[in-house]
């Protein structure tokens, strides 16, 4: 396995984005259906199928009932956190230390020991050696043996990703992409940030690797993606999308069941796209608006008995044969 260190409908594409992508599906098609959702989303895949629904986080069982499944019968579980912008300072959370402190101590508390925790990105605010050291630091608490991490656009700030790699690359490849494969599933996370003049980009070297690692794989096999920007066009206009995704979502197509799991966008956002379902993770640091409900996405100031409403990280279980995939998001509050 690589990539990691031991330690131990108001969302819509802008009109301009219509014309045909390969496989003839256009942007706008790519993200019709896409709806806003307050609770966690719960996917089973069975007999290739994706099948999701949502557990309203009011009803307490419900929820209760989504963690008891996952913990009862999963032989896989594992924890997405995201977005902590380590070295952040402004209104909307003076303390990004000890709100990501508290996600970790949230996974810490959920009853089971995960797999492995995944950090989908913008660990830190600036990119600086001691932001990344500090971000590691704190990773190191998280009690689990193995922390998986992709780079966002903050952890690439003036030099191509060379301090991110540098902490947290080794065993990657070319620019930080990788892939392994545990419990039955194939887990491929991809770098999507270094472009910043077209945000969300993966480039043809990148492509070609999806391509290679997946060709002798049957497609019957769970497939798991992490990326920091989404892989579908959430709102093009704020950097919310990838302009060379559609390339690889047409080499996933053969597969039965496709997960993809990404931060950036600071909120849960979910879209199901025929045998792919597109999971966008909130974030341990400041809510961003709602796309189009502002002028731009810049961190949002609530109140401080409601940020946390705001922050939290992700719990996935899965169990080998009967190939069922839960997803619950929880929040810090």
């Amino acid at each position: 396995m690589t990539g990691y260190y031991d330690r131990h409908d108001s969302a819509s594409a802008d009109d301009a984005e219509r014309p045909a992508t390969e496989h003839g599906m256009s942007r706008r098609q790519l993200i019709r259906h896409a709806g806003w959702f307050g609770g966690a989303v719960v996917l089973t895949v069975a007999s290739g199928e994706v099948i999701s629904h949502i557990a309203d986080s009011r009803e307490p069982d419900s929820m209760t009932a989504v963690g008891a499944t996952a913990a009862a019968n999963s032989s896989l579980r594992f924890v997405q956190v995201s977005d902590s912008h380590i070295g952040f300072h402004g209104p909307a959370n003076t303390d990004v230390v000890g709100s990501f402190t508290e996600a970790i101590n949230q996974v810490n508390s959920l009853g089971f020991r995960p797999d492995f925790v995944m950090h989908s990105g913008d660990l830190t605010h600036l990119s600086t050696a001691g932001q990344f050291d500090q971000v590691k630091q704190m990773l190191t608490g998280m009690q689990t043996d193995r922390v998986f991490t992709v780079p966002g656009e903050h952890d690439s700030i003036g030099d191509a990703g060379r301090a991110y790699r540098k902490t947290f690359g080794m065993g990657t490849l070319g620019d930080g992409w990788y892939s392994f494969d545990t419990h039955g599933v194939h887990f491929i996370a991809l770098v999507n940030t270094l472009s910043l003049e077209k945000l969300g980009h993966l480039g043809n070297d990148q492509i070609d690797f999806v391509r290679k690692d997946i060709a002798g794989l049957s497609s019957d096999t769970p497939i798991v993606v992490f990326s920091h920007i989404p892989l579908f066009a959430m709102y093009p206009k704020w950097g919310w999308s990838t302009d060379d995704a559609l390339k690889v979502i047409a080499l996933l197509r053969r597969f039965s069941s496709v997960t993809c799991l990404n931060g950036h966008v600071h909120q849960l956002f979910t879209k199901t796209d025929g045998n792919i379902t597109f999971h966008s993770a909130t974030t341990t640091a400041y809510p961003l608006p709602k796309p189009g409900r502002a002028p731009a996405p810049t961190p949002q100031v609530v109140p401080a008995r409601q940020l946390k409403d705001a922050l939290g990280i992700r719990t996935v279980g899965y169990r080998q044969g009967d190939r069922e995939l839960a997803i619950k998001d929880q929040r810090l509050a």
